[in-house]
């Protein structure tokens, strides 16, 4: 399942074209973290309005993480310097790479002023821009979801078969944490702030895999038993 997730949205409008956008692309499941809601926004909404009164609210950006089991950050500015662990998706690329998951999806978007933060950014497990003109390249808010839900509306998934249940994040995070282990009985590499980058573009490629659950514990299996045996060989 998909949802939209609202960092701290400022426009009380917009707010309300984004429950109205949703629906007309087939979507109702809205996260709201300290959002501007007025009554302009449900003015804005139109026959959207049960969007916003089902609409989950929360406190923190943390609270919303934890919810999904694949987070997807947005942002107009992927940079001119090739780093792989934060190369970011097109929408059509992430419709494509979707499209026969299972889990908890949420589309984080951010703030009009300030977008996500760096920190917000560097937590999701993709991120996701649109191509946008040089000349302009800042979109509004509600028209930048349009765009990401006009194209994961052309690729929504089949019905779901139960044998293969996508990997939950704590599964995802089990993952990582035994290859940062398995790098730290390596000593490889020896500085480490590399060896930090080399988490991170692991960390990266598990979340752009959109793996099941049984291939992650397959993958974690011989990761440990790599790492007791290098511990035993210190022995």
């Amino acid at each position: 399942m998909i949802s939209v997730v609202l960092v701290e949205p400022e426009g009380p409008a917009n707010i309300g074209m984004i429950a109205r956008t949703m629906k007309n692309f087939g979507f109702s499941r809205l996260v709201l973290i300290n959002p501007n809601l007025t009554d302009e926004s449900y003015a804005y909404a139109v026959h959207a309005r049960d969007v916003l009164k089902n609409a989950l609210i929360l406190d923190s950006f943390e609270e919303a993480f934890r919810l999904f089991d694949l987070t997807v950050g947005t942002t107009g500015k992927p940079g001119k310097r090739f780093v792989p662990h934060r190369s970011p998706l097109m929408p059509w690329e992430l419709a494509e790479a979707i499209k026969d998951y299972r889990g908890e999806v949420g589309i984080f978007f951010g703030r009009e002023s300030i977008g996500l933060k760096n920190e917000e950014l560097e937590a999701m497990d993709v991120t996701l821009t649109i191509p946008t003109s040089d000349a302009y390249p800042v979109m509004n808010l509600a028209q930048a979801v349009a765009v990401v839900l006009y194209e994961l509306s052309k690729r929504r998934p089949e019905p779901y078969v139960e044998a293969l249940k996508p990997a939950t994040r704590e599964e995802k995070e089990v993952l990582v944490r035994t290859w940062e282990k398995l790098l730290n009985v390596l000593d490889y590499p020896k500085d480490a702030e590399r060896r930090e980058v080399f988490v991170k573009v692991f960390q990266r490629a598990v979340g752009r895999a959109f793996l099941y659950g049984r291939e992650v514990h397959t993958l974690i299996g011989p990761l440990r038993k790599t790492i007791k045996r290098l511990e035993e060989c210190r022995c």
